[in-house]
């Protein structure tokens, strides 16, 4: 029996890669180069599954023209809002994601930004790294202190859940929203807000961890930021889509932000050009996921699934 073929358009992890080739037939981007709508409807009459990453954007338009061969999209990440999955599931392709096996990863840069911008790191590197450090005074570099703080999560999945034990270490106080309340055994003490509104007034620090979905889409807007505290730091390590970064700089613009922290932007790749002079402005280039054991997971993770499917199983992470 011939072995399925399978695309993977991105580079993914060496391990990963070897661990492909030894199953299937691969087609690989050696280049790690975009694809673009024609390239994916393309390869999709050549393969049998595809290993996309959140860089390769599955819309209606291109679901409609994907060829009957493609059997299966296994996505090398959580977030599948680069799929339109009512599009896809018309079509009779199965998609999946990988949970889990990032969480700890994501949130350990969730703390990185926190940190960084409560403590004025952007500002502190350049001031060294120019040779500007020329003067100390008690009021030199004053920032906002995490230890003690009250801690704002909207969305307490698997990486809200880790963000929230690492927050844990330095005694912050944690209130949460999501969509469903978690059992005492998860909240670990955490208080459980029932709405956005009512956990933003307590949120001196406030991340995101929640999906990027229709009904999410601009979920952080100048109505919002208005009612966090005076100085509040604020964290997106989800997705650029929640955010109106317009009413972001106008937040940090009155100090209603002290402080932003982001590793994901409404614009990827490059990011918005309007935050790049700003020093309060802790930014990483969307690498949440960027650990040698998390891309080993990631990676495996979805061949476990491409293995289910192809085996006539259900795969474990089928959306």
């Amino acid at each position: 029996m011939a072995r399925p073929t399978i695309w993977i358009p991105r580079r993914l992890s060496d391990a990963t890669l070897e661990r492909a080739q030894a199953t299937y037939e691969c087609v690989i981007n050696w280049e790690d180069g975009l694809s673009s709508a024609d390239d994916i409807v393309a390869m999709s009459a050549q393969v049998d599954g595809i290993i996309p990453c959140h860089s390769e954007l599955f819309t209606a338009e291109v679901a409609a023209r994907l060829d009957p061969r493609l059997k299966i999209i296994a996505n090398h990440s959580v977030g599948v809002d680069h799929c339109d999955l009512p599009a896809l599931r018309s079509r009779g392709i199965a998609v999946t994601n990988t949970p889990d096996v990032l969480s700890d990863a994501t949130a350990e840069i969730a703390m990185l930004l926190m940190l960084g911008a409560a403590r004025r790191a952007v500002e502190g590197d350049r001031l060294v790294r120019t040779g500007a450090w020329n003067f100390w005074s008690p009021s030199f570099m004053v920032g906002k202190q995490v230890t003690g703080a009250r801690l704002g999560i909207i969305g307490m999945g698997r990486v809200g859940r880790a963000f929230a034990d690492k927050a844990r270490g330095f005694g912050m106080d944690i209130h949460y929203y999501n969509r469903t309340r978690l059992n005492p055994d998860q909240e670990q003490g955490a208080t459980y807000c029932d709405s956005i509104e009512s956990l933003l007034p307590v949120a001196d620090f406030l991340s995101l961890h929640c999906p990027s979905t229709p009904e999410t889409e601009g979920l952080m807007n100048a109505q919002r930021f208005d009612q966090l505290p005076d100085g509040a730091v604020f964290v997106n390590t989800a997705r650029g889509a929640l955010v109106d970064e317009t009413a972001m700089l106008g937040a940090l613009e009155t100090g209603k932000l002290s402080a932003a922290g982001l590793d994901c932007f409404a614009s990827e790749p490059g990011g918005n050009p309007e935050f790049a002079d700003r020093e309060n402005i802790f930014m990483l280039p969307h690498i949440g996921s960027a650990t040698r054991k998390t891309r080993d997971a990631m990676g495996f993770r979805a061949l476990d699934n491409l293995d289910a499917f192809f085996r006539g199983d259900v795969p474990k992470d089928l959306l």
